[in-house]
């Protein structure tokens, strides 16, 4: 609060109490959501249903534990195949090549139509399609019938369902649909790269593969990076959809207990706070990463910000001369 002096016609001075504006609705909307706040946590703390002491006693158990090492370990695994395979899908769908671009199109049409849940559960099939697998002369039976001679172009295999476990299924639904999502991330930030870029790194006479590595990925990185933690996130909340393979992770594990105990709604509770422990962690990280990217446009924006700031004030005091 300030006060001023104004000047009467008679050339006395008064002084001029300002007033603050007040804002009685903004006081009311505070001390409903204060109320309404309260009655939230009296009710988390004294609704029996909860059963804190329960949940306390299982959230924390063995199996518990273990399907939270294997949440984050399906989560690690997923999301780098998932990135690796999206940036080759995304050069792919960028080339020149039609087969190359054809391909990487209709790789990202199907993993992204289809639902990832489904994915899994087809993963987790893969034993009803295949017998073993095999590695060796393709269509080597098949010419052998043709020629009509004994060949046997398989040089070694594995019995699908020995391969094929509940974690290995869940790692390829999981990646495999993150690719396809991944490749449309960065496809975005290749293409928010200026063409006049890259058109001097060519007239330096450096190659394709050069420029992508020095000149595109390093600036396209700031627009890849936040979308890509947000994939994490994601991605960790997805590692539940497992349980359909079935896979020991962490929902599996509370729910499985929550199901022999039948204290269903408690392990409920406990799997929400476990998910919001692991994705706050991973937000923090992503803060960090996120600024480790953008540490360049960060300076060169708080510059801008700093420039208009000054820009305004110099306006507001009668001109861009003004100090």
């Amino acid at each position: 609060m300030s006060e001023a002096r104004t000047q009467t016609p008679s050339g006395q001075a008064h002084a001029i109490e300002a007033v603050p504006v007040r804002h009685p609705w903004r006081w009311a909307a505070s001390a409903v959501i204060l109320v309404l706040a309260a009655m939230f946590v009296h009710m988390l703390l004294t609704n029996g249903a909860f059963q804190w002491d329960f949940m306390a006693r299982n959230a924390f158990s063995g199996p518990v534990l273990d399907g939270a090492r294997t949440s984050i370990a399906l989560t690690v695994v997923a999301m780098a195949i998932g990135i690796a395979l999206g940036v080759v899908l995304a050069v792919m769908r960028l080339s020149v090549n039609p087969i190359l671009s054809g391909i990487a199109w209709l790789y990202i049409w199907f993993f992204r139509a289809v639902p990832r849940v489904v994915l899994l559960v087809l993963f987790g099939n893969l034993g009803i399609l295949y017998k073993r697998f095999e590695f060796g002369v393709p269509f080597d039976w098949a010419l052998a019938d043709l020629l009509g001679v004994d060949v046997d172009g398989r040089l070694f295999g594995f019995d699908a369902r020995t391969v094929i476990s509940g974690f290995v299924a869940a790692i390829l639904g999981l990646a495999l649909s993150e690719a396809a999502y991944m490749a449309e991330i960065v496809r975005a930030g290749i293409q928010s790269i200026p063409q006049g870029q890259l058109d001097a790194a060519g007239s330096l006479g450096m190659s394709r593969a050069l420029t992508l590595r020095r000149i595109i990925l390093p600036q396209a990185m700031r627009v890849i990076v936040p979308p890509t933690g947000n994939e994490t996130i994601a991605m960790l909340k997805d590692t539940a959809l497992v349980a359909y393979v079935p896979a020991y992770e962490l929902w599996f594990q509370l729910q499985g207990i929550g199901s022999r105990t039948f204290q269903v709604f408690p392990m409920l509770v406990a799997a929400c706070l476990w998910y919001l422990a692991m994705s706050s962690v991973m937000m923090v990280i992503q803060h960090f990463v996120e600024r480790h990217f953008t540490r360049g446009a960060s300076s060169r924006s708080e510059r801008s910000t700093g420039g208009a700031r000054t820009t305004w004030m110099r306006l507001g005091r009668g001109g861009t001369g003004g100090s």
